[in-house]
């Protein structure tokens, strides 16, 4: 057996009891695990202090002297053990509230030592707690750096005495065991390229470096390497998909489509959505299956495109399906394209769990004998009972709540696999794009449709709401209508409800009927009277909709020109760019108006600026990455995704375009990495292929 795949309790001064605890507080099962298990940040340790240089600042700093005295002291509750530690310039103190007898059977007098720790002026005497100490002589032995690593923790693993330096010594011990054992993964002329410096000395200088330009030599060529090889295995999934994956070739663009396109487009394609369209005309006229997701902001017109696209579809004598993650986004999309389609003599129907089975069984029967052409629904479209005669195109609306199982019974459906077309409002960094859906083409709407206005955004406190009042009157009085959202917490409904309740009884006094009428949404009212409501707005009979977040899921109401947001720090930036985006959709011009109280978190403003800045999603979405982390950005059930060792998708932005850069050249010129300067790679890429962490979350 390789060394490095030796369990982790075999290394000297682990053992049965902390091998299990390593495995269950950090997931470290072998040696090979531990050499991977990286510093999250660095202490210098190049400087040597003296203890008359000791500033009034709780720094950690290293000091070299010798104990001189001991004393135990008794306190209101038990004691502390307290040291007088002596170098040639002064004298300070050392103390211990916890294990002290064991410390102090440790501790030798006269002895030259050096202690590490954090220093406080207390009373005109400067004090470490808790230092850490280490014999001069074991000291200038150690395989210990300058630059010392400070490694992930839990709590579990502190208070059962495995410290950092614990883990520190367990470091040394597996270098001194393997040192010779890393072996080269990536070619020699890539590392000539890039100047990177060798696997091995990357492992050393990540845990032992000596400089902080040693750190950084390391720190790159690390994340590089974890980046290319995720880059490796998504492009390669991409070829594999559209060599061996057989897809239908859409060779035709007939009747259907031409005659909506020349006839009942009812407006002017952008030139982003004929770019778009082209690309995904030409990924269906090919003989491999189409996998592209199409990104572009609220109302920039997808839907549009997903239906030509499903045109063509229907010409080549195939069905195309639609599939939204809620009833009212179904709901939405059969109205749109049911309205898109009227002159078009095409069978479209809707599926959710509120279906009624007499319809359903229609619904079942259609689908088999291929009457039906398209079909809009949930969650339902997946059943076992729903047989399609021929699917050749899907479309998934916000796929981020859909899991990989439940896309791929949509492919089972059929002996060979339709195209997939994955819509998103959500933008989605480039960065993370690459990342997450490297493994899909990507398409990008990214221009409005003419006609549109930018929406006028602006940061208001509540010491201006009767200016915000004024405005909102004079909006009314141009037959305006107004939305006023309160935020949603779920841990504290009550709370909400009372803020929503409070707000709507201030409004009703400022806004008294008959002149003023208010509609009220909530999650607490049922869906009937929810849907009520919903369309007394619609229909222009009330003036103001106040309302938690509910209206966030695409509902489009031309005439609504302002957006009131309360407490709109208690938001995140893609939901305050996502209600944004309920105005905007009339050619008025549209306003977003963020309330909030004068007390911001430094996160707080900068989301506030961000917005009051800009209308551009992806910009948007960049700094949300930036304040969030890539696991939240994608909501808790991708949280597990790109469970990365050492690099950070925000931070290393140039690393993963330079390690994508790469991959597709080596790709592109040796798909099977056959070329004899590509062993290794192959080697390593098989290996990692069989691993069970993180290509498995990757689409």
């Amino acid at each position: 057996m390789h060394l490095l795949q030796t369990p982790i309790e075999y290394l000297k001064g682990v053992g049965p009891n902390r091998g299990e605890l390593l495995r269950k507080e950090l997931g470290i099962y072998k040696y090979e695990d531990l050499v991977h298990f990286f510093p999250n940040r660095y202490i210098d340790r190049t400087r040597y202090y003296k203890v008359n240089e000791l500033q009034h600042h709780a720094a950690e700093v290293q000091l070299i002297g010798r104990i001189i005295h001991l004393k135990t002291v008794e306190q209101k509750r038990g004691k502390r053990l307290v040291a007088t530690f002596a170098d040639q310039t002064g004298q300070m103190e050392l103390v211990w509230f916890q294990g002290q007898k064991w410390i102090r059977e440790s501790l030798q007098l006269n002895v030259p030592i050096v202690i590490f720790g954090k220093c406080t002026d207390f009373n005109h005497v400067f004090t470490m707690a808790h230092p850490e100490i280490e014999l001069l002589s074991e000291h200038e032995q150690s395989l210990r750096s300058a630059m010392q690593p400070v490694y992930p923790s839990t709590e579990t693993l502190t208070n059962r005495g495995i410290s950092n330096r614990v883990i520190n010594k367990l470091m040394q011990q597996l270098f001194q065991e393997t040192q010779t054992l890393f072996g080269e993964t990536l070619p020699d002329y890539l590392i000539d390229n890039l100047r990177l410096i060798s696997k091995k000395a990357a492992l050393f200088n990540i845990h032992f470096p000596k400089s902080a330009e040693a750190l950084a030599k390391a720190q790159f060529r690390l994340k590089f390497e974890e980046l290319f090889f995720i880059q490796l295995q998504l492009i390669t999934k991409n070829l594999i998909r559209k060599h061996k994956i057989k897809g239908h070739p859409f060779t035709i663009v007939g009747a259907r489509f031409n005659h909506f396109f020349q006839n009942h487009l009812p407006f002017d394609l952008t030139n982003a959505q004929k770019r778009v369209l082209k690309e995904i005309r030409n990924d269906m006229g090919n003989p491999a299956q189409m996998n592209r997701l199409l990104q572009g902001d609220v109302g920039s017109g997808k839907t549009i495109v997903a239906f030509m696209s499903m045109l063509l579809a229907l010409d080549n004598s195939f069905q195309a399906c639609l599939m939204a993650p809620t009833e009212i986004l179904a709901n939405q999309h059969f109205h749109g394209l049911q309205a898109l389609a009227s002159d078009l003599d095409i069978n479209i129907k809707i599926l959710t769990g509120s279906t009624k089975t007499k319809d359903r069984k229609i619904i079942h029967e259609e689908l088999e004998n291929g009457l039906l052409n398209i079909i809009i629904g949930t969650h339902a479209l997946l059943e076992d009972k729903v047989i399609f005669k021929n699917l050749g195109l899907a479309v998934i609306d916000e796929q981020h709540r859909f899991g990989v199982e439940q896309r791929s019974k949509l492919w089972k459906k059929n002996s060979i696999p339709p195209h997939v077309l994955v819509m998103t409002a959500t933008p989605i960094p480039r960065t993370l794009a690459m990342s997450l859906y490297g493994d899909l083409d990507i398409s990008v709407i990214d221009e409005l449709p003419p006609g549109r206005k930018p929406i006028q955004t602006v940061h208001r406190f509540d010491a201006n709401r009767l200016k915000v009042w004024k405005f909102i009157r004079d909006e009314i009085a141009l037959g305006r209508q107004i939305y006023i959202v309160y935020p949603l917490i779920q841990e504290s409904e009550k709370m909400d409800f009372k803020d929503l309740m409070d707000g709507y009884e201030s409004i009703s006094r400022d806004f008294p009927l008959p002149q003023y009428a208010i509609s009220i949404l909530h999650g607490k009212m049922k869906p009937a009277d929810k849907d009520a409501e919903m369309k007394r707005f619609a229909d222009g009979k009330t003036n103001i909709m106040v309302a938690t977040t509910v209206i966030e899921v695409g509902v489009n109401i031309p005439n609504a020109s302002v957006m009131i947001i309360e407490s709109a720090e208690r938001f995140g930036l893609s939901q305050l760019h996502q209600l944004r985006g309920r105005v905007g959709r009339g050619a008025e011009q549209s306003y977003c108006i963020l309330m909030t109280s004068h007390k911001l978190s430094a996160d707080s403003k900068t989301r506030m600026e961000t917005m009051v800045n800009t209308n551009d999603g992806f910009e948007i979405a960049e700094v949300d990455l930036k304040l969030r982390g890539p696991g939240d950005l994608m909501g808790t059930q991708q949280s597990g995704i790109l469970n990365l060792q050492i690099a950070d998708i925000v931070r290393d932005k140039e690393i993963l375009q330079l390690a994508r850069h790469h991959a597709v050249q080596i790709l592109k010129n040796d798909t099977n990495l056959q070329n004899p300067e590509h062993q290794t790679l192959r080697l390593v890429f098989m290996e990692l292929s069989k691993k069970n962490n993180i290509w498995n979350y990757i689409s």
